[in-house]
């Protein structure tokens, strides 16, 4: 049971605290990805694979030797297993910005919104307006509600510490090199793929859980398979889909990130989002992840993987 109390926890102290304000271990290992990329970085596939490999590998590593230090003392590994899921989970911090950029929002205040934005996302805000701003929004709470809650509660469940902390370190990594500009197209290929691929499976399960928590889960799931596809993204789709089909909203469309632009394909087929969608975005997310720790919990009592 410690694993799951653990997990049970640890999402507790997250909606309770937040993420924490300092010696934040995610910032610690993105200081460290950046002075490694700065010695290791070549316009190369493999020499991004190699870079991704030992800040995964080393990360995940150390998880392993956290988690059989600890795993013969009950309370010591419920009591590690809580803090490494409060370190790695943002659900609550994805929360306080999407509150944040309603208030700005609700206020007219489009220039305070605009830089606001870029603790969401790194889409080009410049020439953004309310509505703009607010489906940026949606869709940025939509995608991190599974990258930040749904997805490291579910490899904590399954793996315990190395999956939490497996898991963080490749999503870190995808969003500092995962980036389809000229630096990083061929060195953060294989951290894109990377993350690609231990999301595969969080996605559809956040994208179902949002019709679950919605309760339109019949228009959430028509929506989920009819328009993931037009999505680039294989995980981003079906939880954006979702979630457009949860709120009865359309998202989508082209987005701006400076060096290159990015057709999202049209999701959904209510009205465009407005002001008034974000806080109903934000709580939608708070459900799922309500949802997304039981069912961790669940995987966490069952058999042991490490």
């Amino acid at each position: 049971m410690s694993r799951a109390l653990g997990v049970v926890l640890g999402f507790a102290a997250d909606r309770v605290l937040g993420d924490p304000r300092r010696y934040h271990p995610v910032a610690g290992f993105g200081r460290t990805a950046g002075w490694l990329e700065q010695q290791m970085y070549r316009d190369s596939r493999r020499r991004g694979a190699g870079y991704t490999a030992v800040l995964v590998g080393a990360t995940a590593a150390l998880g392993v030797a956290v988690e059989h230090a600890c795993r013969r003392h009950s309370v010591l590994h419920t009591a590690v297993t809580a803090a490494a899921t409060w370190a790695v989970l943002g659900a609550r911090s994805l929360e306080r910005e999407a509150e944040a950029m309603a208030e700005l929002l609700e206020e007219k205040d489009i220039p305070g919104a605009r830089d606001r934005l870029s603790h969401l996302c790194a889409r080009d805000a410049t020439d953004l307006e309310a509505d703009d701003l607010a489906r940026a929004t949606v869709e940025s709470v939509a995608e991190n509600t599974s990258d930040a809650c749904v997805a490291p509660l579910l490899w904590g469940g399954l793996l315990g510490v190395p999956g939490l902390l497996g898991y963080r370190a490749v999503n870190t990594l995808d969003a500092m090199v995962g980036y389809r500009s000229p630096r990083y197209e061929d060195f953060g290929w294989a951290s894109a793929r990377l993350d690609d691929l231990v999301n595969l499976l969080p996605a559809r399960v956040c994208a179902l859980l949002t019709g679950l928590a919605s309760g339109r889960p019949r228009e959430t799931v028509a929506v989920w398979r009819r328009d993931a596809p037009k999505h680039p993204s294989p995980n981003a789709g079906p939880v954006e889909a979702a979630f457009a089909g949860a709120l009865g909203l359309t998202l989508g469309g082209t987005n701006s990130y400076g060096s290159y632009q990015e057709d999202r394909g049209t999701l959904g087929d209510g009205p465009a989002p407005t002001v008034a969608d974000v806080r109903r975005t934000a709580e939608l997310a708070r459900r799922v992840g309500i949802a997304a720790v039981g069912v961790a919990a669940v995987l966490g009592k069952g058999k042991r993987w490490i």
